[in-house]
């Protein structure tokens, strides 16, 4: 990569604690100007990338009256939710990456007021190809959430970078969560293309906000030259290359697919008896996560003080425990509120710990990484999704718990045998990719 050819390696799976004696210190990177990320501006990454990536799940709710209103069979009213995460993956590999080589203030304008049109575009679709369209395109770039992501780790003084992508990353899994309450209520109030017209509205408004506030190409230069198709082949080289990359993706495959096998299917149980609750009061259920949302942005915390390697161990070991009071959903509320807090807690502290480290490996490739990264948290969340309603469907809740807490567990074994091995290099100077 021209124009950066020394990379540290900050951190590695051998251990907490600081690099070993001897070692060479990680070459001086420039700073932004402590303005550029004042508390103020973090928290607006945060608002920006929930309110981005929450257009991914508004769908979820409404799809029968969605159907209905344009008369799509059940088939192609499914169809909605598998093309708007089809156009989210391919964004992630196709969109991502250009955060290293362009303006990443004016790329990120951009996304959003592109967004804008795809969002009016679902609010007025008068028929089910328009929709379709406007779905896919949704998604597509609704990944400006990883742009501003890497932007914000970009932006972060190497000490403080944990506890500013643990903040962000919290207005994402928050984002996630509210989106179906928000969609809901919404649609209760207003019918289901005011979910769309006020979220066009609100992409407009951070788009305005953003462009205004962020910092600008002499502040946040790209960091690399590389042509569009070298940029693509480049993300690839890094997985190739970097075991400490492959190794954090697998932990986000596996986390999102035990994430996603609860709240894929965690409305089943709850609209059936004893409950039989409507689609607002299972929405709600996504207020109850955002306290563990919350409360795991204390885990970019302690990745900053070098406790990485146990703050994935204990996350990993809380979801695995988690399932064991979601199993007792049907008999006890308590027991779903509390596996959910903990789930949640879980999910965000290894997804922020993956994060802040495979940002350290190259921060002049972090929208590639990112974006890679991103790729694993899609394949298994979609692998989630659908294993855990047909096994619903064919054996019933306590075998969609046995399904997450095996996905829980399998993290937890890998972390087990991987912790005492490094998998950072073992030279501190690597050939960019």
């Amino acid at each position: 990569m021209p124009g950066n050819c020394e990379v540290a390696r900050g951190h590695t799976e051998a251990g907490d604690g600081p690099q070993p004696p001897g070692a060479a210190p990680p070459p001086a990177v420039p700073l932004p100007p402590r303005s550029a990320l004042s508390r103020g501006i973090v928290l607006l990454f945060a608002v920006a990338c929930g309110a981005a990536v929450a257009n991914v799940y508004f769908s979820q709710p409404l799809l029968v009256t969605i159907g209905h209103d344009l008369g799509m069979s059940p088939a192609l009213v499914g169809s909605v939710v598998t093309l708007t995460h089809v156009g989210y993956g391919l964004g992630l590999f196709f969109l991502v990456p250009l955060g290293d080589v362009a303006d990443r203030r004016r790329l990120v304008v951009a996304q959003l007021l592109v967004l804008v049109v795809a969002l009016a575009l679902v609010a007025t679709a008068r028929t089910a190809a328009v929709l379709l369209a406007g779905m896919a395109a949704t998604g597509l770039l609704a990944v400006v959430t990883q742009t501003l992501l890497a932007f914000a780790a970009s932006l972060a003084p190497t000490a403080g970078r944990g506890r500013v992508v643990g903040t962000v990353t919290s207005g994402v899994v928050i984002g996630i969560l509210l989106a179906r309450t928000v969609s809901g209520v919404l649609a209760d109030l207003a019918g289901w293309r005011s979910v769309y017209l006020a979220s066009a509205s609100l992409t407009t408004l951070l788009a305005l906000v953003l462009y205004r506030v962020l910092p600008r190409r002499d502040d946040a230069p790209p960091t690399t030259d590389l042509r569009y198709g070298q940029l693509l082949r480049s993300t690839v080289t890094l997985f190739a290359r970097e075991r400490l990359l492959r190794l954090r993706a697998l932990f986000g495959l596996l986390i999102f697919a035990s994430f996603s096998t609860l709240w894929s299917s965690v409305a089943l149980p709850l609209s059936e008896a004893p409950y039989s609750f409507s689609h607002s009061a299972i929405g709600a259920l996504g207020l109850i996560g955002v306290a563990g949302a919350l409360a795991a942005s204390a885990a970019g915390r302690l990745n900053d003080r070098g406790l990485s390697q146990r703050t994935t161990g204990i996350a990993l070991a809380l979801l695995a425990a988690s399932w064991l009071p979601l199993a007792f959903t049907r008999g006890s509320l308590w027991a779903l509120f509390l596996g959910v807090v903990l789930l949640d807690l879980a999910v965000q502290a290894v997804h922020v710990t993956n994060q802040t480290l495979i940002y350290a490996l190259h921060p002049d490739a972090g929208s590639r990484i990112i974006g890679g990264y991103m790729v694993f948290y899609s394949i298994g969340s979609a692998t989630g999704a659908i294993a855990a309603t047909s096994l619903y469907t064919a054996a019933g809740w306590g075998a969609v718990c046995g399904l997450g807490a095996g996905f829980s567990g399998l993290g937890l074994v890998l972390w087990a045998f991987t912790r005492d091995r490094p998998t950072a290099q073992s030279s501190l100077r690597a050939t960019p990719p």
